[in-house]
């Protein structure tokens, strides 16, 4: 029996879910978001509460029961308060900014780099060596600020690079006289 799966979905003012040919619907001050439902599951809106529940006893309908009931908590508290994840760059020279729709990186390469931001994302660089990414699906915040990392990941010696704000880097001792 899933443990997150059996508890239901509190939505809270403002929030708007629906659910209308097998596809879960939420609206909110920060956007609106769509979550395709599973043969496997069956949802449910009931005074401010989605309750998900598997169809049949079978492995995939249980797995896609507590997989969904988290897909759905997630697109609530995204539309109500959102995602954000905070970048910082460490290294001489290395510094970001917003330039219209693009974020410009200067990561110790011969160019600068030009990351077009997508639809429904927000960035944000208080300084020149912080970005904030900010928006209503958690994936594609973790997945933007990714790709912004993955342009000069954190390396081990001196900890120059991009990494999240909360990142631990285990550091190497340099080479000995």
């Amino acid at each position: 029996m899933s443990r997150v799966g059996k508890y239901p979905v509190e939505i809270p003012a403002g929030v708007q879910v629906a659910i209308s040919g097998g596809v879960l619907t939420a609206k909110g001050r920060l956007g609106e978001l769509r979550l395709p439902l599973t043969e496997h599951i069956e949802a449910a809106v009931e005074d401010s509460k989605v309750t998900v529940k598997p169809r049949s006893n079978e492995r995939q309908s249980r797995m896609m029961w507590g997989t969904t009931r988290a897909l759905i908590a997630s697109m609530v508290k995204g539309v109500s308060a959102g995602y954000t994840k905070s970048l910082e760059i460490t290294g001489t020279g290395y510094r970001a900014a917003v330039q219209g729709k693009d974020l410009v990186l200067a990561l110790g390469f011969s160019h600068e780099i030009r990351y077009a931001i997508p639809e429904g994302i927000t960035i944000v660089c208080e300084r020149p060596t912080a970005v904030k990414v900010s928006g209503a699906d958690k994936q594609r915040v973790g997945q933007v600020a990714a790709e912004i990392r993955a342009y000069r990941g954190p390396e081990p010696y001196k900890g120059k690079g991009v990494r999240y704000t909360d990142e631990q880097i285990l550091r190497k001792e340099g080479k000995k006289k």
